[in-house]
């Protein structure tokens, strides 16, 4: 907010509700639950930025229904427009934001400029999350600072019920597991698709950003997919990149080519057809791939590769040979295993 405040010409704000990641729903809620919520903390940072408009970016039909109709019974201090697009994993990020909204396709652009520069009809841009806008809402009526201290976490799994959890900052995943009807869980898959898989001493790791960054794994959107003993996280991980391959905008050519390649040396390791030179080439592209694409989705597909081989490599070499039956039954990477429906 300071860098959109301080940059020249009259900022816009936007309220990002599109939820790229199949495994999230925090946002469809807040905005289907607590559209006044968001709304409010729009407010607030578009006179926070000397933001002159609003807009409500999502691709959820009843999302859009309910701030609609939450528009219509909100004082007309700010105009917002509502800009729906069609949901994918790229149409969030903050580029792909400002491009749909100026008209164009919901794929991202090559930075700078950053749309804090450079946004929404050339003006400098607050492209802000609906549950980060539903929080400063929030801090405006207890600055106590409590209302900040929490997460809107999404838990699903291979063995139990998926929710959506708020939670203190820091609760350890061990105690989220169990209140969710995952103890029994051996490994999780961390911040959607985006922080990797994490198998050891998962149960130990604290829910923030920093604790989980330097275990090396990543909060991201908070959603946790828990691995069950019967699921296999080669299954897992071959899923989570074949989607993220088929979600590729295509603009991109080492993206393209990367995230194609990751999907192929997991399916081949799950089809017991890998050696060791499949998790040779896997382990240099998941460390030679990360930064090199226009948004995240490329950093996302080599994470689950190189969160694989780090903490799953005995299951990786035991794929050696066929016959695994999670992976003989995965799913052909739609992201069906990782969806989760709006509560």
């Amino acid at each position: 907010m300071r860098s959109v405040r301080d940059a020249p010409g009259r900022p816009v704000a936007v309220a990002n509700g599109e939820e790229g990641e199949p495994g999230s729903v925090k946002d469809r809620w807040l905005l289907r639950h607590r559209p006044h919520l968001v709304l409010d903390g729009l407010r607030l940072a578009s006179a926070v930025t000397g933001a002159a408009r609003g807009v409500v970016y999502l691709s959820d039909p009843h999302a859009e229904r309910a701030v609609r109709r939450a528009l219509g019974e909100w004082p007309a201090e700010l105009p917002v427009a509502v800009v729906r697009t069609e949901p994918a994993y790229v149409a969030g990020e903050e580029s792909a934001v400002v491009r749909r909204i100026d008209g164009g396709p919901a794929l991202p652009t090559a930075k700078p400029p950053r749309p804090y520069e450079s946004g929404v009809g050339g003006a400098p841009t607050l492209v802000a999350n609906v549950e980060t806008l539903a929080r400063i809402a929030l801090l405006h009526t207890r600055p106590d600072g409590a209302a900040a201290d929490a997460h809107l976490v999404t838990v699903s799994g291979t063995g139990g019920a998926a929710a959506l959890v708020e939670v203190p900052a820091g609760t350890h995943l061990k105690v989220l597991a169990d209140l969710c009807g995952h103890g029994r869980a051996e490994a999780v898959l961390l911040g959607g698709m985006f922080g990797g898989l994490y198998g050891a001493g998962w149960r130990d790791l604290p829910l923030d950003q920093d604790s989980l960054a330097a275990a090396g794994g990543a909060l991201g959107c908070g959603a946790l997919h828990f691995l069950h003993p019967e699921a296999c996280p080669v299954a897992v991980a071959r899923e989570a990149a074949a989607y993220l391959a088929a979600q590729s905008a295509r603009q991109c050519g080492v993206c393209v080519s990367g995230t194609g390649a990751l999907a192929d040396a997991l399916a081949a390791v799950a089809r017991g057809e890998a050696d060791a030179e499949t998790s040779g080439k896997l382990l240099r592209w998941s460390r030679g791939l990360p930064g090199r694409g226009a948004c995240g989705l490329l950093d996302a597909a080599a994470g689950v590769a190189g969160s694989l081989l780090a903490h799953f490599p005995d299951r990786v070499e035991d794929h050696r040979d066929p016959g695994c039956p999670a992976c003989a039954g995965a799913a052909p990477g739609d992201g069906r295993r990782f969806t989760v429906p709006v509560p």
